[in-house]
């Protein structure tokens, strides 16, 4: 197989991809399947895993995880990321999520899932993106967020993890559930062990 015919099965497979999994589950907004389209999945993969780049579920590494693609497209929707946007994007250990976005936004800040659970922030961003799911947002985070500034994350409720969002007023960021799907979880945001008595 030649580098060109490569490149367009990928492109075949990334198009089946969209018609398949993104517009059957309700993303069709123009913005989202053109950055979907736009963006080689495998890129993001090693090799002996690019392969997998398009299957409908996620792809774990050794650190971190490709999401499916509907996390992806559903994250994006979400967000309605606006072109003047200050975005920081909690990675997922692949660098796909910063790569969809930098084109729609003003600005793309990419930090580790680590390096965002010790976060000291101080409002400088109008949207918070966390590729993965969360069973708590550290103070910090939070604080990162500008007034009237938006998150868009997964989040671990009671072992189901669910597309999440969140606006900051008044200082407090409420996550509210948006809808049920497979989400790969992040460690770092694992909330403190609590005894229980039966």
């Amino acid at each position: 197989m030649t580098l060109s015919d490569s490149a367009s099965s990928t492109l075949v497979a990334r198009r089946a991809m969209i018609d398949s999994q993104l517009r059957t589950s309700g993303v069709n907004e123009e913005y989202a399947l053109a950055r979907m389209l736009a963006v080689p999945r495998e890129d993001f993969l090693p090799a002996d895993k690019a392969a997998q780049a398009y299957i409908d579920r996620a792809v774990m590494l050794g650190e971190g995880h490709l999401a499916a693609p509907l996390f992806y497209g559903k994250a994006l929707l979400e967000a309605a990321p606006t072109p003047s946007a200050r975005v920081l994007v909690v990675s997922g250990g692949t660098g796909y999520l910063a790569a969809l976005l930098a084109p729609l936004v003003s600005s793309v800040t990419e930090i580790s899932a680590a390096e965002a659970a010790a976060l000291q922030g101080a409002g400088e961003y109008d949207l918070v993106m966390i590729d993965g799911a969360i069973e708590q947002l550290p103070d910090g985070l939070a604080a990162a967020l500008a007034d009237d500034g938006r998150i868009v994350t997964g989040l671990l409720l009671r072992q189901v993890t669910r597309l999440a969002s969140g606006r900051k007023v008044a200082g407090t960021v409420n996550l509210q559930p948006v809808e049920d799907m497979g989400i790969p979880v992040l460690p770092a945001f694992a909330a403190p062990r609590r005894w229980t008595f039966a």
